[in-house]
C-alpha cells in the first residue's frame, strides 16, 4: 500500500459522511498517473502554491493600495487569511481540509489589479464581460503553464468557480470557503481601515457588534464558532439567521463607509482611466501582446478576451509601469 493509500484510507475512516473524500473525486480534465504520496487535492494545492498567478496576488490590491503602507492587505494576505479560516472550520467539522485548502488558494488567482475596480472595469469595456470567479477557473484550466492549465481536480474548480454568495458549490468544502471569504475580508477590512484611519471601532453600530463581538478577533471567533455548532454532522454548513443577517448588515456598512470612502477610493478613477487605456491600447496594437496570448489567439481563443487575460493578470505595480511606458512621454537621454 502507498503513502498514498493509506491517507486516503485514513480520510475513509475518521472524516464525516459528508465530506469529500480525495478517492472518490470526479478527476480531473486530462487523466493523469497518482501520486504515491500525495491525494488528489493535495497535488491541487500544491500546483497552485506554485503557479505563477498565486506568486502575483502579493502585488494586488485588496482595498487599499499596497503602495499606502507595508501593512495592509493585499490580495495574498487576504487569499492566505481565508485559507486559514476555513481550514480550522473544515478540521473542525472533519471534512477535507486539503480540498478547502486548495479552493481557498485559488479562489482569487483571477482577481485584476486595483481590486474590484479593475473587475468592473474590464467587465465593462470587454464585449465578452469579466468576472473573477470564471477568471480564477479560466487560469486553472487554460492560462498557467503556457496554455495547458493545472488540470485540477473537477471538486477545486468547482469550488473556486462557486465561491461568491450567489453561488451554490456542490461540495461541503467549497461552501466553507465561500463564507470564510466573506467572514475574512469583512473582518480584515475592518482592521485595514481602522488601521488607515477611515473608520473607528465606535463608527461600527452598536447592534452588529451585539451579534458579533466588539473586535476583530471577537467577531472572528463568534463566526467561526457559529458555522461549526450549526454544521457539526450536517449535510450543509450554514451559520444561524441571527449571525448571517448581521454579518450581511456589516458587510452593507463597509460598502457605505469604507469601500466607496474617497480616503479609501481615492485613486480609483485613475485606476479606471489606467486600465482603460491598457484595455484599448492592446485590442488596437494585438502584436505588442507577449508571445504565449498570441498563441492562444492562434489556438481559436477570441481576441477580447485574450486581451483580458492579459490585463487581468497584471500587477498593480506591473499595469503602472506598463501605462507610463506607453502614454507618458520620457526625457531624452543625452
Amino acid at each position: 500500500m502507498t503513502i498514498r493509500e493509506s491517507i486516503e484510507q485514513r480520510e475513509e475512516q475518521f472524516l464525516s459522511p459528508y465530506a469529500a473524500l480525495s478517492s472518490r473525486s470526479r478527476g480531473r480534465q486530462r487523466p493523469e498517473e497518482p501520486c504515491d504520496i500525495r491525494p488528489v487535492y493535495q497535488r491541487d494545492r500544491d500546483r497552485i502554491i506554485h503557479c505563477k498567478s498565486f506568486r502575483r496576488l502579493k502585488q494586488k490590491t485588496q482595498v487599499f493600495l499596497a503602495a499606502e503602507g507595508d501593512h495592509y492587505r493585499t490580495r495574498l494576505t487576504h487569499t492566505l487569511e481565508v485559507s486559514q479560516i476555513a481550514r480550522t472550520i473544515a478540521k473542525a467539522l472533519r471534512l477535507n481540509e486539503d480540498l478547502v485548502e486548495a479552493i481557498a488558494l485559488g479562489h482569487d488567482l483571477g482577481h485584476t489589479p486595483f481590486g474590484h475596480t479593475g473587475e468592473k472595469v474590464l467587465n465593462e469595456v470587454c464585449p465578452l464581460g469579466f468576472a473573477h470567479n470564471e477568471q480564477s477557473v479560466r487560469i486553472v484550466e487554460l492560462l498557467e503553464k503556457k496554455g495547458k492549465g493545472l488540470n485540477l481536480t473537477w471538486e477545486t474548480r468547482d469550488g473556486i468557480l462557486n465561491h461568491q454568495m450567489s453561488s451554490a458549490p456542490a461540495t461541503l468544502e467549497g461552501q466553507i470557503v465561500r463564507l470564510c471569504d466573506k467572514i475574512a475580508y469583512i473582518n480584515h477590512d475592518i482592521d485595514d481601515a481602522i488601521r488607515g484611519k477611515v473608520l473607528k471601532e465606535e463608527d461600527i453600530p452598536k447592534k452588529y457588534k451585539d451579534v458579533l463581538g466588539y473586535t476583530v478577533r471577537e467577531r472572528l471567533n463568534r463566526m467561526i464558532h457559529d458555522i461549526v455548532e450549526n454544521s457539526l454532522d450536517k449535510p450543509y454548513v450554514t451559520m444561524t439567521k441571527e449571525v448571517e443577517e448581521a454579518m450581511k448588515d456589516l458587510r452593507r456598512f463597509m460598502y457605505e463607509h469604507v469601500y466607496t470612502n474617497p480616503i479609501a477610493k481615492g485613486e480609483e478613477d485613475k485606476a479606471k482611466n489606467m486600465l482603460h487605456q491598457l484595455y484599448t491600447y492592446y485590442r488596437e496594437h494585438l502584436d505588442q501582446l507577449p508571445e504565449e496570448y498570441l498563441e492562444l489567439m492562434d489556438r481559436g481563443e477570441q481576441t477580447d478576451r485574450v486581451v483580458c487575460d492579459y490585463i487581468a493578470g497584471m500587477t498593480d505595480h506591473y499595469a503602472i509601469n506598463r501605462f507610463v511606458e506607453l502614454f507618458v512621454p520620457q526625457a531624452w537621454n543625452i
